[in-house]
């Protein structure tokens, strides 16, 4: 089958093209046939090297390149009874350690890191959804706010972010939206109460609508203290870059999400999105073999959603 490798970290000229085995399926795992393969922001760190230099991940001969994944289900390993092939899937290839990603023809994951694919919508639409909400799905429930209490959501109209903004205002939260001046119409209509643009000075604009400060932060731009002062005494705050973190002051409960595969948060993810309740947003369509000119265009930024690779 075809892949995208990395041997040689560097820019996206490293993204190699091979050709390897179909991988077996293992006890408890399914093999998906990929049909839609979205691009993140972690994927060019995993080909730039940037996540061994951090620690994050061990230095490899191959390393496989993609997160997430839509597709349908090609054979599922012993134990596994809840997919059967030919199943639509979504899923999260949250293992760093594995020398093939989503960036396939093919992809095994753990049967507890794919869910139902969300009727109604394509595989690109679906392949937008996994990382992304289950990170925004994540971060708010470590915030765990009630309904009524105030959130500023930093890259509101990211792909995590305008996940986040959504997922908010579902659960009755008043959403503070951070972003470009020209996306305050895009976060109004995801739920946001108020915007403020991220050319302001963000803590003051946010106390400015928001007297005393946020409740909490989540801050999906990494602006880290910029951010924090925002946050009222007592406060909390959730990074979703793991290890981007400001230190806790004023003794703000300060986090940074690790994200994880979860096939119950996933399903809730896929219903959101089938009931038009959470937005899928593609950036653009590109055939796998593209996959270095995708990663110069998500380097170029002013993306507006995913880049998603296909066949």
């Amino acid at each position: 089958m075809r892949a995208i490798v990395v041997r040689a970290v560097g820019g996206p000229e490293a993204l190699e093209a091979v050709e390897v085995p179909v991988p077996p399926t293992g006890a408890g795992q399914v093999r998906v046939r990929v049909e839609a393969a979205a691009v993140n922001p972690v994927d060019a760190a995993t080909r730039s090297g940037d996540l061994v230099a951090a620690g994050l991940m061990a230095p490899r001969e191959v390393t496989g390149i993609g997160w997430d994944v839509a597709g349908h289900i090609d054979e599922v390993g012993p134990g596994v009874t809840a997919f059967a092939p030919g199943d639509r899937v979504i899923g999260v290839r949250d293992r760093l350690d594995l020398s093939l990603g989503t960036y396939a023809e093919f992809v095994v994951l753990d049967a507890t890191a794919v869910a139902a694919a969300p009727a109604g919508l394509s595989a690109v639409e679906a392949a937008t959804l996994p990382l992304n909400g289950l990170t925004a799905l994540q971060a708010l429930d470590l915030l765990a706010l009630e309904p009524g209490q105030t959130l500023l959501v930093t890259g509101a109209a990211g792909a995590v972010g305008g996940f986040a903004v959504e997922l908010a205002a579902l659960r009755g939260v008043r959403v503070v939206a951070c972003a470009g001046a020209g996306d305050a119409a895009f976060a109004e209509a995801a739920g946001a109460q108020w915007f403020v643009p991220r050319s302001a000075d963000v803590a003051q604009a946010v106390r400015a609508v928001v007297p005393g400060g946020v409740d909490a932060a989540l801050d999906a731009a990494v602006l880290g203290v910029a951010a924090l002062g925002a946050v009222r005494n007592r406060g909390a705050f959730v990074s979703v870059v793991g290890g981007a973190a400001p230190l806790p002051l004023r003794g703000i409960t300060v986090a940074a999400l690790w994200v994880a595969a979860d096939p119950a948060a996933l399903a809730q993810l896929a219903a959101l999105a089938e009931t038009g309740r959470l937005t899928t947003r593609v950036a653009e369509t590109m055939p796998l073999r593209e996959a270095a000119r995708a990663h110069r265009r998500l380097a170029a930024g002013g993306l507006r959603g995913r880049l998603v690779l296909t066949g």
